[in-house]
């Protein structure tokens, strides 16, 4: 299964020859773009949104349901109860900020669906071959 590469998914670094330091040259301008797409950029902040935000919208309204709980004496509702179950909706917010710029399709031409759970698998595994290259070429 050949695809083609995403426009800013990382190359192969290649060995350097040691030689004598000499004074640094400028690159030339490629001809491909490495910046992401419009579309890819709309689409990871779209999702990451929905994925942070509903999560994180639950975990004020905690402060605020309770308030109202706990001032018209309907229930007498521990603090640290309502801090956890706040901390609790943070946390998932920060999880569904990650999950929802990894799981959208980095792939300009494909939407991807709505879950994104394949492109979560094959992206996650494009930033470990990134990430790993990485920590290969600092070691050099």
């Amino acid at each position: 299964m050949s695809q083609k590469p995403l426009p800013f998914e990382p190359q192969p670094i290649k060995a350097k020859k040691k030689t004598a330091k000499a004074s640094p040259a400028i690159p030339a301008p490629s001809q491909k773009s490495m910046g992401i797409p419009d579309v890819v950029n709309k689409r990871l902040v779209r999702r990451a949104a929905l994925f942070c935000g509903i999560p994180t919208s639950l975990g004020i309204l905690t402060f605020i349901v309770s308030y109202i709980i706990v001032s018209q004496h309907i229930l007498e509702l521990p603090n640290s109860a309502v801090v956890l179950v706040s901390m609790l909706f943070f946390g998932i917010g920060v999880l569904g900020l990650s999950y929802g710029a990894i799981s959208a399709s980095w792939d300009e031409d494909r939407v991807g669906s709505w879950w994104g759970w394949q492109e979560f698998v094959k992206n996650f595994a494009i930033l470990q071959t990134a990430w790993k290259q990485k920590n290969s070429s600092s070691k050099t």
